[in-house]
């Protein structure tokens, strides 16, 4: 039979855990949205999508689009624990489990005897442990089955082999597959390709002529659902980071250095949380006129100490010294490691921050 990969993803889930809150608005257009006048769409619920709204639709279009929609607030620290619920389902009836996102996992059914009847289970027993649905892809690769997945939503069950998969999915426009974004796909239109068909059939010499080979070769087995990627069953983030966009633009340095040792402290909690350090401490800076610039700097040691993080976050933005308003900051730790000796190393003051530099 081969590999059998499954992918489940949760239907809607941010609004699905808003209506496990408030049963009152389900069947109503709900979208989970800041409040700002820059905000964006996190989640929007199915009733809602019927009028245009997606994820990243700019919360004011949103409004116009759907005046009687019920915006919600997003609350992340409840998404969270919700999803650990979900995983922790998961995990109890199969043994490798990739989880890639809060609302989302890779489930390895390989070895068990049905694996379409386990992947039914495991739908219900999702549903019935934390009241959520979720769709399930089946297929004998990730990309089969995180496209099966999304194939058939809200509640789907879908399971395809990779030809079945070429042909559902043959006349569907590239940026169908993960992995293929908006530049991408208009580049492809542009050299004519405007299917998954048309893609896999054009010759590899002649997409690396202007894709580049290794690009090139990438996209035609993408068309054609050829995937050999493992499941990672423990994924270690490599970078955490905290950012915010201002409701209005924010100029100077006094008016900056505040959110940068606000971003620093909060993005520092997540990391002792977590029990991580990292060695690297980056700024991003988005002007008014949508150019976005980041700067970082390695340290001697690992760290997650928000007055050293805050410091050296707060020298490259002075350095960088924006000429233009700002609509964005953030602050970024990388070079992730496990907490431990060489993250005390690193929190013993500015002093050590001054010999770094």
């Amino acid at each position: 039979m081969g590999r059998r990969i499954a992918h489940l993803d949760l239907d809607a889930f941010y609004v699905s855990v808003e209506l496990g809150r408030r049963p009152e608005l389900r069947g109503r257009p709900v979208v989970v949205a800041g409040s700002g006048p820059r905000a964006v769409v996190t989640t929007a619920s199915y009733e809602a999508r019927r009028f245009g709204i997606f994820s990243a639709t700019p919360a004011g279009r949103a409004r116009r689009l759907c005046p009687e929609a019920v915006f919600v607030a997003p609350d992340f620290a409840a998404y969270r624990a919700r999803s650990e619920e979900v995983m922790a389902v998961l995990r109890e009836h199969v043994e490798r489990v990739e989880v890639v996102g809060l609302d989302e996992a890779y489930l390895d059914l390989t070895d068990l005897e049905r694996p379409k009847v386990a992947a039914r289970r495991l739908k219900t027993a999702v549903r019935e442990r934390t009241g959520l649905n979720s769709s399930i892809g089946i297929g004998p690769n990730k990309l089969v089955a995180k496209v099966a997945s999304d194939a058939d939503k809200p509640d789907g069950f879908v399971c395809l082999s990779r030809e079945e998969a070429c042909e559902r999915f043959a006349n569907a426009p590239p940026g169908l597959l993960p992995g293929i974004g908006p530049k991408t796909a208009a580049r492809l239109h542009a050299h004519g390709i405007a299917s998954l068909r048309a893609l896999a059939t054009t010759p590899e010499e002649e997409l690396a002529a202007w894709a580049g080979p290794r690009l090139g070769g990438h996209l035609g087995r993408l068309a054609r659902f050829e995937d050999e990627r493992p499941l990672e069953l423990v994924r270690v983030a490599k970078s955490e980071s905290r950012e915010t966009t201002f409701p209005t633009d924010l100029r100077g340095i006094a008016a900056l250095e505040p959110v940068i040792e606000q971003l620093s402290r909060e993005l520092c909690e997540r990391l002792v949380t977590r029990g991580q350090a990292g060695r690297t401490v980056g700024i991003k800076v988005r002007l008014e006129d949508f150019s976005t610039h980041t700067r970082d700097r390695t340290l001697a040691h690992t760290t997650n100490d928000p007055a050293l993080v805050g410091a050296v976050a707060a020298d490259l933005l002075r350095r960088f010294d924006p000429r233009r308003p700002v609509r964005l900051l953030g602050v970024r730790v990388a070079g992730l490691d496990l907490g431990g000796p060489a993250a005390e190393r690193a929190t013993q003051g500015l002093d050590q921050l001054e010999l770094s530099f």
